[in-house]
């Protein structure tokens, strides 16, 4: 492809992802403000957000990479011009999208004996349920949003998504403060007041998604509003054998994330509340990859809807090259100021040292992570999904969860047990990077090889 070639495909791939970012930052503000929020309202209530925040990040992230592994199949019949079957295979999703919803709620009105096994103080976990609990009803609204937004982004239309998510940004705000710490009458909640301040957006966010669907001028060819047809089981095994693995994949990469917090809470709420500003830096960091890999992995995926293989395999190269430019700007801008960063979000000296510190790593950390989200995302695209999950386990929740516990608690190797949440940050580092290197030569042979040969 020629140059000019080459700076449009970096263009578009751009443009798509900073569409993306720009409305995940908006969703990633919630965090961060709950996370702002509850350490200015009180010690426990940051360090009862760290438990929360991790299993509910676990329970939703894993749901939607079920329901985000669809966009390769509806960026496909949008290159092939099949739009008519768009809508069938939408609605078709709507199945899947309540089986997720009933799992996820679930799990989240039930915590006690995850919060048990992993060893959360007793005197937390009542106020980490309750606030589970109002996130329960939170959930449905999440996924069938985050549908919405997997329809957009595989149309190539994200913008929508984004001015919502930013209009919800606006509400969740004040919201967030005046439920914590009370007023006008509303008694200050505390914790679950942030949750409730989700719950009352999430809903919101839904109901003018809905009023976007059913009038907006660019969604009528693709013909939503029919009555939904009955289960279609060939469809829906095709869509399972996709999104099954790919949001295993997830759950794994993820709860090898978010378990650290629940296994960090038995070192204290210092050690806790420290983890927590780390992994919501590490988290709103991770935006970037994750939108470049849903633009990337949309333009490939129509690409080869459209019966073009090689122009697949470069914008594949673009995205690439983006990502990593990005990766390593983050990375340095986290090392430079990680005590500014951490200052922000605690007053206590030695929460926000022992932070400062934990940034050190995460800086490593980042780099690793972009490398492999961006590989698994577009080998979804070629419908690779059974041996990226393998290799999450045998080195995510393996090498990065388990090493990382012997390391903290009982000693590795030569290494006597650190006793700090380092350990969990520095071998969950290690297995990622691991992780990256195998999945980059996965990615490299997978589209080498030409399809009637896979």
């Amino acid at each position: 492809m020629s140059p000019a070639g080459a700076v449009g495909e970096w263009r578009v791939i751009a443009r798509h992802a900073g569409t993306v970012l720009v409305g995940q930052l908006a969703v990633m503000a919630f965090g961060v403000t709950d996370t702002i929020v509850a350490g200015r309202y009180a010690e426990g209530a940051l360090a009862a957000l760290s438990v929360g925040s991790a299993i509910f990040i676990s329970v939703y992230v894993s749901l939607m990479g079920v329901l985000q592994a669809l966009l390769p199949v509806w960026a496909e019949l949008h290159g092939a011009r099949r739009t008519a079957e768009v809508g069938r295979s939408v609605r078709q999703s709507l199945y899947l999208c309540g089986f997720t919803i009933a799992l996820g709620m679930a799990v989240l009105l039930h915590p006690d004996a995850l919060m048990r096994w992993t060893g959360v103080p007793a005197a937390m976990q009542d106020e980490v349920g309750r606030y589970l609990a109002v996130l329960a009803f939170g959930l449905p609204p999440a996924l069938l949003f985050r549908l919405f937004s997997t329809l957009n982004q595989s149309l190539g239309k994200p913008q929508l998504v984004t001015w919502l998510q930013l209009a919800s940004l606006v509400i969740k705000l004040p919201l967030s403060v005046w439920f914590c710490f009370g007023g006008a009458g509303v008694p200050a909640l505390g914790l679950v007041g942030c949750g409730l301040a989700t719950l009352v957006v999430n809903w919101t966010m839904l109901a003018c998604a809905l009023v976007l669907l059913r009038q907006a001028a660019f969604y009528r060819s693709y013909r939503f509003w029919q009555r939904i047809e009955p289960p279609d089981w060939h469809q829906l095994g095709r869509f399972l054998r996709l999104g099954g693995p790919g949001g295993l994949a997830v759950l794994v990469e993820v709860t090898s994330f978010t378990l650290m917090a629940l296994f960090i809470a038995r070192l204290g709420t210092a050690a806790a509340a420290a983890h927590q500003i780390a992994s919501n830096l590490t988290a709103v960091a991770y935006m970037m990859p994750l939108s470049l890999s849903i633009a990337t992995s949309a333009r490939v995926s129509f690409w080869l809807g459209a019966g073009e293989p090689a122009l697949a395999r470069h914008s594949c190269r673009r995205g690439f090259e983006l990502a990593t430019a990005m990766a390593l700007l983050i990375a340095a801008a986290m090392l430079l100021l990680r005590g500014w960063l951490a200052g922000i979000y605690s007053a206590n000296p030695e929460v926000a040292a022992l932070a400062a510190a934990l940034l050190v790593v995460t800086a490593g950390y980042h780099i690793a992570d972009v490398l492999q989200t961006m590989c698994v995302f577009v080998l979804r695209c070629y419908r690779v999904t059974v041996l990226p999950l393998l290799l999450y386990c045998a080195l995510l929740w393996g090498v990065g969860l388990g090493g990382s516990y012997l390391l903290a608690y009982r000693g590795l190797g030569p290494w006597a047990a650190m006793q700090s949440p380092l350990a969990f940050w520095l071998m969950g580092a290690a297995a990622l990077a691991v992780t990256a290197v195998l999945f980059m030569a996965l990615l490299w042979r997978t589209i080498r090889v030409p399809a009637a040969t896979r």
